[in-house]
């Protein structure tokens, strides 16, 4: 059976449309089967009805012409139950429901499976016999329910093709179609689409003997010098707007380029005979594999880079003519692997959104998406790229959420939040050098969460009050080995000078989980439970040495330098670290240098840490929640993870709970204690956290402005209030809501992100 699953999963693969997939669905599952009747179902979302859209065995005439009820019928029972109805006499059922159209008054044995897809019910798989001749059993019901699990994505892939082109399963025309994502750059965007296709498809190539090997190194030495000047002036294009640190991103593409890396192997296969294409082709396939099989994502994310480079490559050696892609005003690009190369391509201040099916909030684009302020969202699996080209589509960055066809109404429903978003930010200028303080005088500090200098520049332009987190892994993940002390050195110190005498917490080397390094790979079953953090640098003492030692040289003369430890799981790791950092110190003043013990602190990011912070407070001057990761390890969720990150809840009462224990333990013993994560930067999270008793609160330099201008307009009496009564409750969704309730009831809607519930409704509106 597993062969014949495989043969029609492929199959339905290479269908042309929806039509054709669920043709060869029924006929090849019939066959399969060994059965009578065959059918598929679909739940049409614009009627809420199911249509029947395909079978081998019925009346063909019945097709696209008999529809259900939502809850009508045998085929409404399975997807109400979303679960298989198996009967062996199925017209004796309360809810059969008899259609004359289809002839099937002939069948009794009735097999009838939902299609699922993402909690979503697609529509209705059945099978069906003739009276006393069977009854499906449960091998067969099984199998039909792995035929339906294999093929509700493609199911779901062919529909939304259908949708983007305008029409429904009822052949009217379709509005606001909407994807979900995972969120890579926040911000909104409303714009017309550019699909970008690879340069050259290397599948395509054929394997084939040269007898002129001096004339293919010929041909393949033209296109690396090619592309390396391509590269260099997309570099050159892009070097206005970033900074060298995040430029060096480009360098790695050039450094695969290199004569000792992918171009050397490929001259040892031309030079044993394969035609210069053959042999790109064997060498990229072949470090693709490698890459994608490794278990580390950062990693994976590599293979991009190399398949990126080996089309680039082979679309020269083709001397294929492309024809020059013409970018609108406003340009949402789309590719099913972005890669920072194709954004240099846009002309300057045309590029407003970024749609990418591969990828995470971790790859090379999104790091510079972030950098440039474009709103874009990774992980978009089931959107039908072919479709969208030319396209108005809506990208929502805050949401990680994809429109295309928008209607009036819900373009101008984010229009009107970008807009105001571009409003409120000069609306809230004035507020920059005021201090964040309640209306009854409680003062609580705004710091900014950096990786790259632009973080600095944006931050310092928003009227932060310091670095509450700067990641430091940021300039060692840019690069192709391990910066060395002078070069990290001149990273902490620009840090430093830019935010003097305001304090700046560097959080040591956190690298593992979704964040690892080309050149020290970390391979494990379960990265997020690994080795990562504290855990790499205390097992390898002379990175963490030589970090410190670069942090303390940056510091002289401005004695404004913190140091975080992360994922802090005991006390021993706490000792270990801070003997390696007094010991340094005291090398460091012996070599001359004139500086002070910075302050040290321990971020709790993992559930163990949490009841243990008393503990970990008699032993480090502060202490700082990660509250990303403690959200993440408090509900194991990965919130990277499209198909769970639905379940991914800042507002969680078990997450609330935690940081209610954390802010009560630390003041306990006397030690100030910040946080840091996209909870501090919601207006109404900032809000609880307040309450809650958290000295400072760090956040992405966009959400400054709207957190002061919150909180310097309400009591802490006010905040208390609300926090004791969201504790009460035990929905993170219902906390949520009341909390958004309390803002727009004092006036602060506006600083509300509409989010996903909220376009739904308006879509279903209009």
């Amino acid at each position: 059976m597993l062969s014949t699953l495989r043969n029609i999963v492929q199959e339905v693969n290479s269908a042309r449309d929806l039509q054709e997939a669920l043709d060869i669905i029924v006929s090849r599952v019939q066959a399969a089967m060994n059965t009578e009747v065959c059918s598929v179902y679909l739940l049409d979302p614009e009627t809420n009805r199911y249509i029947l859209m395909a079978t081998e065995g019925l009346y063909k005439k019945a097709v696209g012409k008999v529809s259900l009820g939502h809850s009508e019928g045998l085929i409404g029972l399975v997807g109400s139950r979303e679960e298989p109805i198996n009967l062996e006499d199925a017209p004796s059922h309360p809810r059969y429901r008899y259609f004359p159209e289809t002839g099937e008054e002939r069948f009794s044995s009735f097999l009838g499976v939902p299609i699922i897809h993402h909690r979503r019910v697609l529509g209705v798989l059945v099978v069906q016999q003739r009276e006393s001749s069977r009854c499906f059993d449960e091998g067969e019901e099984a199998f039909l329910v792995t035929v339906s699990a294999q093929l509700a994505g493609v199911i779901a892939h062919s529909e939304a093709t259908g949708a983007i082109s305008g029409l429904s399963l009822t052949g009217e025309e379709t509005r606001d179609v909407s994807f979900k994502g995972v969120a890579g750059a926040p911000g909104v965007a409303i714009g017309q689409c550019v699909v970008i296709y690879p340069p050259a498809d290397l599948d395509a190539v054929p394997e084939k003997q040269t007898d002129d090997i001096a004339q293919e190194l010929a041909l393949f030495g033209e296109a690396v010098t090619a592309v390396r000047e391509d590269i260099d002036r997309v570099s050159e294009r892009l070097a206005s707007q970033l900074r060298p640190e995040e430029l060096a991103l480009f360098e790695v593409y050039l450094r695969m380029l290199d004569d000792n890396a992918l171009p050397g192997e490929v001259v040892s296969r031309i030079e044993g005979g394969l035609w210069a294409q053959g042999a790109l082709k064997q060498v990229v396939n072949q470090y693709v594999r490698h890459f994608e099989l490794m278990g580390d994502l950062y990693l994976r994310e590599r293979a991009v880079d190399i398949r990126d480079l080996g089309r680039r490559l082979l679309a020269h050696l083709q001397a294929d003519d492309q024809q020059d892609v013409v970018y609108p005003e406003r340009t949402v690009l789309v590719s099913e692997e972005l890669t920072p190369a194709m954004l240099g391509e846009v002309p300057r201040g045309s590029l407003v959104g970024l749609i990418s099916v591969r990828g995470s909030g971790n790859s090379h684009v999104a790091i510079l998406a972030r950098a440039m302020g474009v709103p874009t969202v990774m992980g978009m699996v089931d959107i039908p790229v072919n479709q969208l080209d030319g396209k108005e589509l809506i990208v929502d960055g805050f949401e990680g959420q994809l429109f295309a066809s928008p209607s009036a109404d819900l373009r101008a429903f984010y229009q009107e939040i970008y807009d105001e978003e571009a409003a409120l930010f000069r609306g809230l200028e004035k507020l920059r050098d005021l201090p964040c303080e309640t209306t009854d005088g409680h003062r609580v500090s705004l710091l900014v969460n950096t990786g790259l200098m632009t973080d600095v520049v944006r931050s310092l332009n928003h009227g932060a009050e310091g670095i509450g987190l700067y990641r430091t892994e940021v300039p060692f993940m840019i690069k192709e080995r391990f910066p060395s002390e002078q070069e990290q050195r001149e990273y902490y110190r620009e840090q430093l000078e830019a935010f003097a005498p305001s304090p700046v917490t560097m959080r040591t080397l956190d690298i593992g989980g979704d964040k690892s390094l080309s050149y020290f790979p970390i391979s494990e079953e379960n990265p997020f439970l690994g080795w990562r953090g504290i855990r790499v640098t205390l097992d390898h003492p002379e990175i963490f040495l030589v970090q410190v030692r670069a942090m303390l040289k940056a510091s002289e003369g401005l004695n404004n330098l913190q140091i975080m430890l992360p994922m802090i799981s005991n006390i021993s790791e706490v000792e270990e670290s801070l003997h390696l950092i007094y010991r340094v110190y005291h090398e460091v003043r012996e070599e001359g240098y004139d500086i002070h013990m910075p302050k040290v602190g321990v971020m709790v990011e993992i559930p163990a840490a949490v009841y243990q912070v008393r503990e970990l407070a008699d032993r480090v001057d502060f202490l700082s929640v990660g509250s990303n990761d403690l959200t993440q390890y408090l509900l194991a969720v990965d919130r990277n993870n499209p198909r769970v990150a639905q379940l991914y809840h800042s507002y969680h009462p078990a997450v609330l709970q935690a940081l209610v224990r954390i802010a009560q333990d630390a003041h306990s013993v006397g030690k100030p204690v910040s946080i840091c994560g996209e909870l501090a930067g919601d207006p109404g999270g900032a809000v609880l956290l307040m309450a809650m008793g958290y000295d400072a609160l760090s956040m992405n330099a966009a959400s400054l402005p709207k957190v002061k201008s919150v909180i310097r307009s309400i009591s802490q009496e006010w905040a208390a209030q609300l926090l004791e009564d969201v504790l009460l409750l035990d929905s993170p969704h219902v906390i949520k809501s009341c909390v958004e309730l309390a803002l727009r009831g004092a006036g602060f809607g506006r600083y509300l992100r509409p989010g996903k519930a909220a376009a739904d409704t308006l879509s279903q509106n209009s």
